[in-house]
């Protein structure tokens, strides 16, 4: 109560006296100010209100990082969700890749075997036209010995 008294004396002679008295504040000087609703306080008015202000935008500020920290995550997420997807697909060509190679090296093995099958009968079939013809010989030679056998009788 009595500290009130006092600020509220000082205030009016201070400003009654006005820019005499500032310049020998003794309140002022020991590091004590009034605000706005006439309460003591030991920062200037102008540091408390920077002070707030950079209180305020801190604040601000930190309310940015955390939605920017929650946009970041949600993105490192979508991220790894699409690597994941992405990763999923690559196995899945290089399996369809392998399967191909497979594949045609069974084709090739496939075509080797049936070359090799279409060489042994054209080898068949060769031995078989010789021995057609060799039969057609003995046929002829066999006819011819008919003939004669019965022009003999």
């Amino acid at each position: 109560m009595y500290l009130c008294v006092i600020s509220s004396y000082y205030r009016v002679t201070r400003a009654a006296l006005g820019p005499l008295v500032m310049a020998k504040d003794p309140l002022a000087e020991a590091g004590l100010h009034f605000d706005e609703l006439n309460k003591l306080r030991v920062l200037e008015p102008d540091v408390s209100q920077k002070t707030t202000e950079l209180k305020e935008e801190c604040e601000d500020f930190v309310d940015k990082i955390g939605q920017f920290q929650k946009i970041v995550g949600g993105l490192i997420e979508l991220v790894d969700e699409l690597a994941k997807e992405a990763e999923t697909e690559k196995m899945k060509a290089i399996g369809a890749r392998n399967l191909l190679k497979s594949v045609e090296k069974q084709r090739e093995a496939q075509q080797q075997q049936l070359q090799a099958l279409i060489a042994e009968k054209k080898m068949q079939l060769e031995r078989y036209r010789i021995e057609y013809e060799a039969l057609q010989k003995v046929e002829a030679e066999q006819n011819e010995f008919i003939d004669q056998f019965i022009l003999q009788k």
